[in-house]
């Protein structure tokens, strides 16, 4: 076998042990006891982003369940040209939080924490508690309603005070979802003694 080849083959066998790297998403999404079980750090970082915001855990816990399925590295889908070009990613919504290019800027800004990083859970979770206690003060909505607190997420709050979730009912039934989401590991972070 040649030096050339014995390299590539070398080359390829290593990125294909090297996987994602970074954190992997827990086993089952849908029990909130498996979820702060098998990654405490997740649990610590939103207590944590709960008493510096005051948004609870399960409200958090829903909203990175449908951003993300709680992958760090998670990114919108690409665009496609004539069904084989690739014209970039739908959005540049990124990590745990899917937290838009924009709006973290403003997060990194006005904490100072520039350090901060998307796909880290710390930074996530308290990217969202500041968000929504934004979207608390500003909008009056309470910090346990996922499902308002979600629409401001998901719409911005301008897109939130217009109401233009009103003409997107697969938007509205994606907020009822995270209500739902967020009442249910409210349940089973009671019974497993992690709140």
């Amino acid at each position: 076998m040649s030096r050339t080849l014995r390299a590539i083959v070398l080359v390829m066998l290593v990125a294909s042990c090297g996987g994602r790297g970074g954190d992997l998403s827990p086993s089952s999404l849908d029990n909130a006891c498996t979820i702060v079980g098998q990654k405490p750090h997740y649990h610590r970082a939103m207590r944590q982003a709960e008493r510096a915001w005051g948004v609870p855990i399960p409200v958090q816990m829903a909203t990175i369940y449908q951003e993300s399925k709680f992958d760090g590295e998670a990114r919108t889908p690409f665009r496609w040209t004539l069904g084989v070009i690739p014209m970039g990613r739908i959005s540049s919504a990124y990590g745990y939080s899917q937290a838009l290019d924009g709006t973290w800027g403003e997060y990194v800004e006005e904490t100072r924490n520039r350090n901060a990083r998307r796909n880290d859970i710390r930074d996530a979770t308290d990217f969202i508690g500041w968000y929504m206690a934004g979207s608390s003060e500003r909008l009056g909505i309470s910090m346990h309603d996922a499902r308002n607190q979600y629409l401001a997420y998901h719409e911005g709050r301008g897109g939130f005070k217009r109401g233009s979730y009103r003409s997107k009912p697969w938007l509205m039934g994606v907020a009822d979802e995270t209500a739902k989401r967020a009442q249910t590991y409210a349940a089973q972070l009671r019974s497993c003694r992690r709140l």
